[in-house]
């Protein structure tokens, strides 16, 4: 790894963001029927962009599209029903703000007519394949990549996940994507790395990820961490409702800034950049 490259940077294209201050802040924006957190709100191209302005004014760094669910149990859908679904938010998101659109994608095709309409992210659950088309994608467009854990798929992922050791299995896949990401001629600059939690994981295996985000830390490129609204709030909290679970992401938000966490995705932009910003203030403050 070339001395400069640290986890202070992140290259996505024409965006050079960088770590210096607080996480970024990735607003979510799914263009689906079938979400957990909010499906069928904004699976209207309109609504989904206005909704999407709305959270760059709560102070999101970024935007995160998806038109595939990939909840537990979700059924995939087709390269041409997710380019309809996408591919007319991102065009208008790209004339009316500068900030980097992020695609949530596993199908090659997609990311290509995403990043042609000038995406400048792929967010893949599925870093986890074999065969290198989309890493070779992003070399050629020098596109942002998250490289996310998952352990199956999402039809099956949760029926019966199990790992001897849920951190060095994790720990191992990122060193032997990383590798793979690179032989495709991907940068070490262009890839973010996320754990993954609830994506093939028990609500324990979630919780040994999180109380140790700071181990992955020596492969030097930044992590995501995704735990806004998820379902494991429901099984450790009893808080039902997807929309409630507000509080303890935003705990979990805190949490991983202060194991240098450097992007975190959510559906609640606004709470969570006050959260975080004000956190920052109380660092910032001198001791007694």
């Amino acid at each position: 790894m070339d001395a400069k490259e640290n986890a202070d940077n992140w290259q996505c294209r024409e965006h050079a963001l960088d770590f210096i201050q607080r996480p970024l802040v990735m607003g979510v924006i799914n263009v689906t029927p079938d979400s957990f957190s909010d499906g069928g709100q904004y699976d209207d191209p309109v609504r989904a962009v206005d909704h999407a302005l709305a959270l760059v004014d709560q102070g999101a760094d970024l935007l995160d599209i998806g038109g595939e669910s990939t909840r537990p149990g979700a059924q995939e859908v087709s390269e041409e029903q997710e380019v309809h679904r996408v591919l007319p938010v991102v065009r208008e998101l790209v004339r009316q703000t500068s900030k980097p659109i992020s695609v949530d994608t596993r199908k090659v095709a997609v990311a290509r007519v995403v990043l042609d309409a000038g995406a400048a992210i792929i967010n893949d659950v599925e870093a986890s394949r074999q065969d290198d088309a989309m890493w070779q994608l992003v070399a050629q467009t020098g596109a942002g990549y998250v490289a996310m854990h998952m352990q199956g798929q999402p039809q099956t992922m949760q029926q019966d996940p199990s790992y001897g050791d849920v951190l060095q299995e994790v720990d191992t896949f990122f060193s032997q994507r990383l590798e793979q990401i690179n032989q495709a001629g991907v940068k070490n600059q262009q890839v973010v790395l996320d754990v993954g939690i609830g994506f093939g994981k028990t609500l324990e295996h979630n919780l040994v990820l999180l109380k140790s985000l700071e181990r992955f830390g020596h492969f030097r490129r930044p992590l995501l961490l995704g735990v806004s609204r998820k379902s494991m709030f429901g099984s450790l909290l009893g808080v039902k409702e997807p929309a409630k679970r507000m509080p303890a992401g935003l705990a979990c938000a805190l949490w991983a800034m202060d194991r240098g966490v450097k992007v975190i995705r959510t559906h609640d932009v606004a709470e969570t950049v006050q959260a975080l910003d004000m956190w920052e203030v109380l660092k910032a403050l001198p001791s007694s």
